[in-house]
């Protein structure tokens, strides 16, 4: 029997009964399209709830229990449970309005990994990001929005960031594009700020930071940023996000996580040390501090 980490949110539950679904139909030899006869849905439905990916109906699961031949009242009390805690909303469910469901997922899923790694060309990674970085970044994107959403989309990122201090933290770690570093976003002031932030954060002992150089050329992920999340179960596989505009990827077949894992590999062994990369942050602080007034 699956067991959840105590405090995991209702995504990774999702996740967790789902596998447990989809290894209990494939014992009993039933196919995804008669396992979606029994709860009168379509075979997609069944494949969308085996990877977690929607919420659980307390009658589906148990009808698809009896289908699957799960009779022990304790196993079947179990699972029943499980759906119903999966079906409780997470913490972020405050923000839905400004959050989109693609994004949602990532949120749910990033609060229950232990280990987070993360490639970035663009932008300083969210969980890393100032205040006012995050609000310039927010900007961008929603120039036109009222205060108040920009307001509360900086919000959602400073509440995203205290899983890095809480009790169970994951381990967080990120390289980063040095032109990241170089792009002046918000202005000379807020990268000033930002660049000492990520120095100061990279004395974490659950964070490891580093930096790819100019000097390096071509790289092993020249074909953009992703994200890879692992999780303290065993039995949840490892997870691939790509952000595009307005969608995301979500990619956990083995072949496709392996690829991946090998091109972050790559990144760890051809970037600046952690040390080296916290000179660097420094280093190219000063180049955004004025000189003095003669």
């Amino acid at each position: 029997m699956i067991t959840a980490e105590p405090g995991a949110g209702p995504t990774v539950l999702r996740i967790l009964l789902g596998s447990q679904l989809r290894r209990l139909r494939e014992d009993r030899n039933v196919t995804r399209e008669d396992a979606g006869y029994a709860i009168r849905a379509s075979e997609s439905k069944i494949s969308r709830m085996e990877l977690g990916r929607v919420g659980f109906k307390e009658r589906d699961v148990s009808d698809l229990l009896t289908l699957y031949g799960v009779t022990d009242g304790a196993e079947r009390d179990a699972l029943l449970s499980l759906a119903r805690e999966a079906n409780q909303p997470g913490w972020w469910h405050k923000f839905s309005d400004i959050l989109p469901n693609w994004f949602q997922a990532y949120v749910g899923l990033e609060a229950a990994a232990s280990l987070i790694r993360t490639y970035e060309v663009q932008f300083i990674p969210g969980l890393l990001q100032t205040e006012e970085y995050a609000r310039a970044v927010v900007l961008l994107a929603n120039g036109n929005a009222p205060k108040e959403e920009v307001d509360r989309r900086v919000q959602l990122r400073m509440e995203r960031q205290n899983l890095l201090t809480r009790a169970n933290a994951p381990r967080f770690w990120a390289i980063i594009d040095e032109a990241v570093l170089r792009r002046p976003i918000g202005g000379r002031d807020i990268m000033r700020d930002q660049l000492e932030h990520l120095a100061k954060l990279a004395e974490r002992p659950n964070i490891t930071l580093q930096v790819i150089p100019f000097g390096y050329g071509g790289h092993a992920a020249a074909g953009g940023a992703f994200s890879l999340l692992r999780f303290p179960d065993q039995t949840l596989p490892d997870i691939v996000y790509i952000e595009q505009l307005t969608s995301a990827l979500y990619l956990e077949k083995r072949e496709d996580v392996d690829t991946y894992l090998e091109s972050m590999e790559r990144l760890a062994v051809e970037a600046d040390s952690p040390v080296r990369s916290r000179e660097r942050f420094l280093e190219i602080r000063q180049d955004f501090t004025p000189p003095p007034a003669r």
